[in-house]
């Protein structure tokens, strides 16, 4: 699975991040910035989009199909 995370850019915009030193993309808007960050998890197999808003804290999560959704799983 290939996570990502839509986190504020340091210069303005919208990064989206793979755990590597730099982002995925950057976008103008939040908005594209996730549906890029779900179009990278969707061709990667699928796995989960962590959504920051500009304070830095997650604000919502994403699961991106075939991923699997934790709250899905029996337990």
């Amino acid at each position: 699975m290939a996570d990502r995370i839509v986190s504020p850019g340091s210069n303005g915009g919208w990064d989206v991040n793979g755990g590597g030193k730099r982002a995925s993309a950057h976008t103008d808007t939040q908005r594209e910035a996730i549906a890029r960050a779900k179009e990278i998890v969707a061709n990667a197999g699928g796995g989960e989009v962590s959504i920051q808003g500009r304070d830095g804290r997650i604000r919502a999560k994403d699961t991106v199909d075939p991923g699997r959704d934790p709250r899905n799983i029996p337990g």
